[in-house]
């Protein structure tokens, strides 16, 4: 049994022998790759030597832009002018050119440029569809309508008001404002009711005036 242990001894003496000479090759060889990945790695800096950005006199610092000033009182301005520009107490009486078929000419258009609205001789480029607004969201937004359709260069465009037939008694107490607004109008020149196949007495078509800002 002695005899037997102290072999099985010295075996494992070799084999711790020959695993610390199989570590030692390893580790060698480890540092071997380590020194080749160096030098690989500086080899273009050993061929070209040290390297230093080149400064470009042309080019210049700029400072980051400002942003563009909002203009808060233009705004201001434009919405007080919308409130302004039409009113409930407007008198659309003394302006004897509204007619029977209740259409509006202001004075000096003649009879031949409502004439021309009913046959429908202007294309309608643009329409606001009022009904079921209240008095002021739709004062609000007519006044809206007519500057910036204006202000495109737009001649011909329809108002939907509706035929009041959801209002009390079902009289139609939006329409007769819509006409009182848009006779206020400056950049109105005429209006009629619609045609039946565009909207008839719940809505008008209205001819404005030419835009000396249109494009």
């Amino acid at each position: 049994m002695k005899a037997s242990s102290l072999k099985e001894l010295q075996q494992l003496q070799q084999r711790l022998v020959e695993q610390q000479k199989l570590d030692a090759l390893k580790e060698e060889a480890c540092r071997q790759a380590q020194r080749k990945l160096d030098a690989e790695k500086n080899l273009f800096v050993r061929a070209a030597g040290a390297v230093q950005p080149i400064r470009d006199p042309r080019r210049v610092p700029l400072a980051p832009a400002r942003p563009l000033p909002v203009a808060v009182q233009q705004k201001r301005d434009d919405q007080s002018v919308l409130r302004e520009s039409i009113s409930d107490q407007f008198d659309t009486g003394t302006l004897l050119e509204v007619d029977d078929a209740l259409s509006y000419r202001r004075v000096g258009i003649g009879a031949d440029v409502t004439r021309k609205l009913r046959r429908g001789d202007w294309s309608i480029q643009r329409e606001i569809d009022l009904h079921g607004l209240r008095r002021e969201d739709a004062r609000d937004a007519l006044a809206a309508f007519v500057r910036e359709v204006h202000r495109q260069g737009l001649r011909c465009v329809r108002v939907v008001h509706g035929k009041g037939l959801g209002s009390p008694g079902k009289t139609p107490v939006l329409k007769g404002m819509v006409h009182n607004w848009l006779i206020q109008k400056d950049e109105v020149l005429a209006f009629v009711q619609a045609r039946r196949d565009e909207g008839g007495a719940g809505a008008l078509v209205v001819l404005l005036k030419p835009s000396s800002g249109a494009p």
